[in-house]
């Protein structure tokens, strides 16, 4: 059996459920979702979906950092919206955190997203 650990950071918000920040299994980490939360206060940023976005994407690359990977290592995300007349907005954010990174991606449409957040991104990276 294949040893699973929990990878957790301060430099992102703590989890708001029954679930971790991330789990590393079989040289993959597998990040759970990120909002617009603050890590500090874990209330969402204010200034709209643009503003959560980049917290969302700062959030996730905490959290791949603690696990000593980074977005060139993302292999697949999957971003939630609430609204998809935000794509654009966030596609930019979204490009812009990247950069070079174009990992596999699924964007899908969601009714409401925990704390009324606007996006949601998840992620699974390979380990180097």
């Amino acid at each position: 059996m294949k040893k699973v650990s929990s990878i957790s950071t301060p430099r992102a918000p703590a989890a708001i459920g029954p679930y971790v920040q991330a789990t590393v299994s079989g040289g993959m980490v597998f990040c759970s979702g990120q909002i617009g939360m603050s890590p500090e206060d874990g209330e969402l940023v204010s200034g709209g979906v643009a503003a959560e976005a980049r917290q969302a994407l700062a959030n996730l690359a905490a959290v791949l950092d603690a696990a000593g990977v980074g977005f060139a290592q993302v292999v697949k995300t999957t971003l939630f919206l609430v609204d998809m007349e935000d794509f654009a907005v966030v596609n930019e954010i979204y490009e812009q955190a990247l950069g070079s990174a174009c990992p596999a991606r699924a964007t899908v449409a969601v009714c409401t997203l925990p704390k009324g957040a606007l996006f949601e991104i998840d992620a699974i990276a390979c380990l180097p």
